[in-house]
């Protein structure tokens, strides 16, 4: 019964109002109510069954400029569930999701934040379809944000970096370093930058962040230096700013950054030395001086001021100072 009530209101969502949908659901409940149905197979599936939701979900998403990588991530997600629940997306109702992010939760053994990522990837896979029309009403609405513990996150003392740069073999790993350390910027970014992006006259320069946006960042006067001195040592023509220390000096890329800070981190003994945390350390440290928060946000590009807040780690000495001299 339940599954031929949703396929008569599917029917009918693009004829009447919330309230006569509302009116509707309530006559059809009370009236096929203690009904038995018998299927003689005659009833061939509706053609809504054969569309690939996902895949127009997908086409959307990619012209409003997601990059390709979330996309994969959104289909893969979105192809697993639609995969373990073994029904039509207008049939998955709230119980199924509950069920599967339980079963997939308990089998995976992953972390609830991963699971709440799935989460908020199907809420936007299913609130699409509502706004489309494609569906009655989004069953993830009821599904609230799974709670997470809070990790407090480490991030690099002064102390850190200046064994990093008294450590580095190669002038092109400082300038790596330097560079990530004054900008924040992602280790995507870093590598996609080319010479000429360097604007040392004004000691900035435009990289291209998530969604293909472009925003300027600054460095500072070391970061300048040794960004020179790199590059004045190099003798090859490529116009990436960083390359292989090998022939034929390519573009370097992402696992090519973090195998070399991770082999760093190992030998200095430095806890979890990875690209990412220079980007927390210039947001709490941005944050800690009195850097206003839009500003921050601006600088690590992120369109939530949420995301600001979560990268920065509140400097424990400042709150007893601020609470000695606000509260005694």
């Amino acid at each position: 019964m339940e599954r031929l009530i949703i396929e008569i209101e599917q029917e009918m969502i693009n004829i009447l109002n919330n309230m006569q949908m509302e009116k509707l659901h309530k006559v059809l409940v009370r009236k096929l109510q203690g009904l038995a149905f018998i299927d003689d197979g005659s009833n061939k599936k509706l053609d809504y069954e054969d569309v690939d939701y996902c895949n127009i979900f997908i086409c959307a998403k990619r012209v409003e400029g997601c990059s390709e990588k979330s996309l994969k991530y959104y289909k893969s997600t979105i192809e697993n569930m639609l995969k373990a629940l073994n029904k039509p997306v207008k049939h998955i109702t709230t119980e199924d999701l509950r069920l599967y992010l339980a079963e997939y939760y308990k089998s995976s053994n992953c972390s609830k934040v991963s699971i709440d990522n799935i989460r908020r990837i199907l809420s936007t896979f299913f609130s699409w379809l509502e706004d489309e029309n494609y569906v009655l009403k989004s069953p993830v609405r009821r599904i609230h944000k799974i709670r997470t513990g809070k990790i407090v996150k480490e991030i690099y003392t002064d102390e850190h970096l200046e064994i990093m740069r008294d450590n580095c073999q190669e002038i092109r790993d400082l300038a790596i370093i330097d560079l990530l350390n004054s900008t924040g910027i992602r280790v995507g970014e870093l590598v996609r930058l080319n010479i000429e992006d360097i604007n040392f006259n004004e000691r900035e320069c435009i990289v291209q962040g998530k969604g293909e946006k472009q925003r300027r960042v600054y460095f500072d006067a070391k970061t300048k230096i040794h960004l020179q001195n790199y590059l004045n040592s190099r003798i090859d023509d490529n116009k990436a700013l960083f390359v292989s220390l090998l022939q034929p000096y390519n573009r370097l890329n992402v696992s090519g950054v973090e195998i070399r800070l991770r082999v760093l981190g190992r030998k200095l003994n430095i806890n979890k030395l990875h690209p990412h945390k220079f980007r927390r350390t210039l947001a709490t440290r941005a944050i800690d001086k009195g850097m206003p928060i839009e500003q921050v946000q601006h600088l690590l590009g992120h369109q939530k001021i949420d995301t600001t807040l979560q990268y920065a780690m509140v400097n424990q000495n400042n709150v007893k100072i601020s609470h000695r001299r606000y509260i005694g």
